[in-house]
């Protein structure tokens, strides 16, 4: 088995891809060694010490190393881990724990007399936006909308990325602003 890797816009974060499906529905972002603790690989990649941040993707995982940790020396290990568990088939959740992965079509918070402008927020996110976000090892999540404003929320890779917020407000609030004249601005949920 061969796990391809890939470098994202955040340093801290490499994508690693199994050539398989990571995730059938929706993704999952661990946070904490708390949190990941619903799945064995995620708790074995943050019982390395080393690891801050993990994200499953459909056909990917991401992987965000502590402050200061060389990726010289935590990808041998992190790509072991991984090489092992996909090899012998190993569940990606512990039994009950699969249910808390994120749905595919979120609904957010928003006054329902602003249906029809959120659909189409919704719309540009899901076919213009995450597939771009996913390249680059996270995700995007709609967390609202009130009077212009579009709160959305980074995952992955993403989520700490020195340059998110370049991203939020020159590329996905750009965008959003052209198609949906009701935006005036997005924010970091």
């Amino acid at each position: 088995m061969l796990i391809e890797t890939e470098t994202t816009p955040n340093p801290a974060t490499l994508k690693f891809l199994p050539g398989r499906v990571v995730m059938e529905a929706g993704t999952r972002d661990f946070a904490t060694p708390e949190e990941a603790e619903a799945s064995p690989l995620a708790e074995a990649l943050f019982d390395l010490g080393d690891v801050e941040g993990v994200f499953f993707g459909r056909d990917f995982m991401s992987v965000t190393a502590g402050p200061g940790v060389a990726w010289g020396t935590l990808k041998p290990d992190v790509l072991s881990l991984l090489l092992d568990h996909f090899t012998a088939g190993m569940p990606l959740f512990k039994p009950a724990t699969a249910g808390f992965s994120v749905p595919l079509e979120p609904t957010g918070d928003y006054d329902p007399a602003d249906e029809d402008i959120v659909v189409q927020i919704k719309e540009l996110i899901e076919t213009r936006v995450r597939p771009a976000v996913a390249n680059d090892g996270g995700d995007i999540i709609f967390k609202g909308y009130d009077q212009g404003r579009v709160w959305l929320k980074m995952q992955g890779a993403c989520a700490g990325c020195p340059s998110s917020t370049a991203t939020l407000k020159q590329g996905i609030e750009s965008l959003l602003k052209h198609y949906v004249p009701e935006v005036t601005e997005v924010l970091a949920a």
